[in-house]
């Protein structure tokens, strides 16, 4: 089966990798970056997309990672492995992509679909030892003409990567063009530009400060983590929109306090809320949402 890219700018293609994007990014004389790399298991997939894309034994100068939440950085040892390719991310990052830490664990009592399915999805980050090293501020490896933003709040090292040129913004979780908190939309897909993902978002205000350093950049093309991306000036308005508004969760573990991280990893995490959902009713719901997701995507693969 042949994975194909869909190119979004210049020289800029994105590939849904199970619930998360991928981005390969041209640069000069033939070279190109991956910019984050799905959840594990996913590299033979990324493989033949990028050699479809750049021809057989096509290799990257480097695989850059907006963050390390699972679903970003799974697959992103078996590509360097295979490449024999450096890995880049922010050095906040490093302590939970060299099991130095753990993130702040998940909220499964935060509202919306994504927090329901933390109950069942426990996904730990790579553990991706010498091969990850932190940038630095000035020029990105391999992506001459981009700039990065540090963007904390739904990770404490989460970046961003915009080029002004074209204003294309490669926003990784700082948002979603896609409301995941609800069930419906992650099936239809729909383009919505939306907050980070609820469960796992340990710092509210912080985030709200990024989308707001995000937006003041009046992004043309804006592309995420979760959700098909969006250009044009419905999603700059879209964008816009969000900043001003932002919400945060009715309740979370992280809405009355975040948690407390540094350059080591974790400092603190506020207690745990009882989950007022029963096992039962959980399996029940589990179930039925699955027969749910099965039946939209047989539609739509016939």
């Amino acid at each position: 089966m042949q994975h194909r890219i869909h190119e979004i700018a210049a020289g800029v293609g994105y590939l849904p990798v199970s619930i998360a994007n991928v981005y390969f990014v041209n640069g000069p004389q033939g070279r190109w970056v991956l910019v984050d790399t799905g959840l594990s298991g996913k590299a033979g997939m990324i493989r033949e997309a990028a050699e479809s894309r750049y021809g057989t034994g096509a290799r990257p100068e480097a695989i850059i990672l907006t963050h390390g939440h699972a679903d970003h950085s799974g697959s992103a040892a078996d590509l360097a492995d295979l490449w024999r390719v450096p890995i880049f991310a922010h050095a906040l990052e490093m302590p939970y992509l060299t099991g130095q830490s753990k993130y702040p664990p998940a909220d499964p009592t935060a509202p919306g679909f994504m927090s329901f399915l933390t109950r069942f999805l426990k996904p730990q980050p790579a553990n991706l030892g010498d091969r990850v090293q932190p940038f630095s501020r000035g020029e990105l490896p391999g992506m001459p003409g981009w700039e990065w933003f540090h963007t904390p709040g739904h990770a404490p090292g989460h970046v961003a990567f915009f080029r002004r040129l074209d204003a294309t913004l490669l926003a990784g979780d700082a948002f979603t063009t896609m409301n995941v908190d609800s069930f419906l939309a992650v099936v239809a897909k729909k383009q919505q530009v939306c907050r980070p993902p609820t469960p796992v978002t340990y710092d509210w205000p912080q985030a709200r400060d990024s989308v707001r350093l995000l937006a003041d950049l009046k992004p043309f093309t804006l592309a995420c983590g979760h959700g098909v991306p969006m250009k044009g000036n419905e999603a700059t308005m879209q964008l816009t929109a969000l900043a001003r508004h932002f919400r945060t969760p009715r309740h979370g573990r992280y809405v009355p306090e975040p948690a407390r991280v540094d350059e080591t990893g974790v400092v603190w995490v506020p207690p745990a809320p009882a989950d007022p959902v029963p096992k039962v009713a959980v399996a029940v719901g589990m179930a039925a949402a699955t027969a749910v997701l099965v039946s939209a995507l047989r539609r739509r693969a016939s």
